[in-house]
C-alpha cells in the first residue's frame, strides 16, 4: 500500500494539521458572526470575546437547526442527482500512481445551468426565497461543520474497510490518514465519484449559489442592488462559470489527481469554500458601497481580464497535452522538455513539460491571475475593514504552498528532467520575482 508523503518536516506537518483541524471550524463561525453581526469589524468581535470569554464564543455559535439541515439535504441530494443523471461525455483522468485511469462524466456545465436556473426560478415564482438561506447562514455553516466532520470519518473508515481502488493506503498514522485522506479516487458504487461531488458539485456550486443569495438578500433588504455587490457577484459567477466550463481540466490538477480524499480537501470544499470563499459578498450584503459607473466598470474589466488569463493558462496547457505538443502556443510551435519517469509498478513513461507561452513565464503563472481575480471581486468592499480581504490572503498562502508541494512532487517524479525544466523556467510563480 502506498504511503502518504509529506513535503514539510514532520514537526511542521503535525503542527499545521492539528492547527487546521482545531482552528478552522471555530474560525468559520467567527467569520460569519463578524461579517453579519459585528459590522465586519475584527475589533468589535475581539472586544466581545475579551468581555465574555469562552462562554461568549459558545453563545454566538449557532446550533444547527432543522431548517438548516433541510436546506443542506435538499441541496446535496439535488446536486448528487444532477451529477448522476444528467448526460455528459466520458472523460478520462490522468493515470494514477498505481496505473489506474479514472473515468468521469463531464456534465458540470449542465449541472451548473440547471442549478442556477432552478434557484432563480424558485425565487421568481415565490416558491423559495433565497433570503432564508442568508437568514439561517450561521446555522447552515454550523451544520456543515459537524456534518462534514462525520463525512470525513466515513471516508477514513471506507478507506480502511472498502477502498474503491488500489490507489489507497495508510501512512500508519491515524491523524495523517484522517487529515490527508486514505483514498485517491473514492466512489460510491461504480459511477458516483465522491471528490467530484465534494469539490465541484457541492463546494464550487455553493459558491455561485451563495453569491446569488447575497445579491438577492441585498435587493430584498434595500429594494436595489449596489454596484459594488453587482461587480462582486458578476465576477464570482464568471469565475465559477469558467471553472465548470473547464471542469474536465480540473480533474487533472493536484486536488483531484494527487491529494487524497480527507479533511484537507473534502471538509475544505464542503465548509471552507461556501463560508470563506464567498465572504466578500457576505460582507457587502449589509455594507453596500456606491462605486460609481466608471470605477465599477474598471474593476469589472480588470477582474474579467484576470479570469480570462487564468482560463487561458489552463487551456494552453490542456491543448498542449491533448495534441501531444503538436499545437501552436502564442502562434509558434511550443518549446518543451520530454521527461521520462517510473511508475510505482516499475513502468517507464514519458510526459511533455511545456516551457513556452504562459508556462514559459513561470512554473505556476496561472496562480497570478487567480489571486488578482480574487482581489478584484473583493475591492468593491473598499478598505474600511480588513476581514473581506481574508480570502485573498488565504488564497495567496494556499497557492504559494501548493506551488511548493507541486514542485517537490515533480522533482521527486522527474528527477534530472525537472532540474532541466527549472533551469529553463526559472521562476516559481511571479516572473522576475519568485
Amino acid at each position: 500500500m502506498a504511503e502518504t508523503k509529506t513535503v514539510h518536516s514532520p514537526l511542521v506537518t503535525y503542527f499545521s494539521m492539528l492547527s487546521l483541524l482545531t482552528l478552522c471550524p471555530p474560525f468559520v463561525i467567527l467569520l460569519w458572526y463578524t461579517m453579519v453581526h459585528a459590522d465586519g469589524s475584527i475589533c468589535q468581535t475581539w472586544d466581545y470575546l475579551k468581555q465574555h470569554g469562552l462562554q461568549g464564543f459558545i453563545n454566538i455559535w449557532p446550533r444547527p437547526t432543522a431548517i438548516a439541515w433541510k436546506i443542506i439535504a435538499c441541496y446535496a441530494v439535488f446536486e448528487a442527482a444532477l451529477q448522476l443523471l444528467l448526460p455528459g461525455k466520458k472523460v478520462e483522468g490522468p493515470i494514477s500512481p498505481e496505473g489506474n485511469r479514472p473515468v468521469y462524466k463531464a456534465n458540470g456545465v449542465a449541472a451548473y445551468v440547471v442549478t442556477l436556473v432552478t434557484y432563480l426560478t424558485l425565487w421568481w415564482f415565490g416558491i423559495f426565497n433565497p433570503s432564508i438561506v442568508y437568514d439561517h447562514l450561521g446555522e447552515i455553516f454550523s451544520a456543515l461543520i459537524f456534518g462534514s466532520l462525520v463525512f470525513c470519518v466515513f471516508l477514513y473508515i471506507k478507506g480502511h474497510l472498502a477502498p474503491s481502488s488500489n490507489d489507497s493506503g495508510s501512512s500508519g498514522n491515524m491523524i495523517i490518514d484522517f487529515y490527508w485522506g486514505m483514498e485517491l479516487y473514492p466512489r460510491i458504487g461504480k459511477n458516483f465519484d465522491i471528490k467530484v461531488f465534494t469539490n465541484c458539485r457541492f463546494g464550487m456550486m455553493s459558491w455561485a449559489v451563495l453569491a446569488l443569495t447575497y445579491c438577492i438578500k441585498q435587493y430584498e433588504q434595500n429594494g436595489k442592488v449596489a454596484d459594488s455587490m453587482l461587480v462582486n457577484t458578476i465576477l464570482m459567477l464568471v469565475y465559477v462559470t469558467k471553472f465548470f466550463w473547464w471542469e474536465a481540466g480540473y480533474w487533472n490538477t493536484m486536488d483531484i489527481a494527487h491529494d487524497r480524499a480527507g479533511f484537507y480537501i473534502c471538509w475544505g470544499c464542503l465548509v471552507w469554500v461556501p463560508s470563506v470563499y464567498t465572504s466578500p459578498g457576505m460582507y457587502l450584503v449589509n455594507h453596500p458601497v456606491n462605486l460609481g459607473l466608471q470605477l465599477a466598470l474598471y474593476i469589472l474589466a480588470a477582474g474579467i481580464l484576470s479570469i480570462y488569463v487564468n482560463y487561458d493558462c489552463d487551456r494552453q496547457r490542456q491543448e498542449f497535452r491533448r495534441t501531444n505538443g503538436k499545437c501552436f502556443v502564442w502562434g509558434k510551435a511550443p518549446s518543451k522538455i520530454v521527461a521520462s519517469y517510473t511508475t510505482t509498478s516499475g513502468e517507464t513513461k514519458t510526459s511533455l513539460l511545456l516551457t513556452s507561452g504562459w508556462w514559459g513565464l513561470s512554473r505556476h503563472f496561472h496562480y497570478v491571475p487567480e489571486i488578482l481575480a480574487a482581489f478584484f471581486w473583493t475591492v468593491p468592499a473598499l478598505f474600511n475593514h480588513f476581514l473581506p480581504y481574508f480570502y485573498v490572503i488565504f488564497l495567496t498562502i494556499l497557492l504559494f504552498d501548493r506551488a511548493k508541494r507541486d514542485d517537490d512532487r515533480c522533482r521527486s517524479k522527474y528527477g534530472k528532467y525537472w532540474k532541466l525544466y527549472c533551469e529553463k523556467v526559472r521562476y516559481r510563480i511571479v516572473p522576475g520575482i519568485y
